[in-house]
């Protein structure tokens, strides 16, 4: 560290900008679209499967029409706003959820689906 505190440092020329020239060819995206991610603006919403009791400002959830507990679909939508769905199909709004609650709960998404249903299906509702 000494040896390095003694050296000067190199005369590295200064960046400098440079606009874009207009004979440039713009690269073309490199992925084909079957194989892009959706972006967030692009996909309704995420979910996840939650079996466990929810448990939200010391309360156990329960469905306002059927009483279940547990096994909800937790939807988080593009508005950030969190949606839960019972086994029932019974589906309510969750003010007490938010979008940075989802995303610390859920795991990676590891599947697109392209209707609500068949996203139900592959959670086993």
């Amino acid at each position: 560290m000494r040896l390095q505190a003694t050296q000067p440092w190199p005369d590295w020329p200064e960046p400098t900008s440079r606009a874009p020239v207009a004979d440039e060819a713009v690269a073309p995206d490199f992925l084909p679209p079957e194989l892009r991610v959706p972006t967030r603006q692009e996909v309704a919403g995420v979910m996840m499967r939650r079996q466990h009791p929810l448990v939200i400002d010391g309360e156990v959830r329960t469905c306002p029409e059927c009483g279940m507990y547990r096994d909800w679909i937790v939807c988080c939508m593009r508005d950030d706003s969190v949606w839960l769905r019972c086994r029932a199909g019974h589906e309510t709004k969750e003010p007490g959820l938010d979008a940075a609650w989802f995303n610390r709960h859920s795991g990676p998404v590891d599947r697109f689906h392209p209707t609500l249903e068949e996203g139900l299906r592959y959670l086993g509702h």
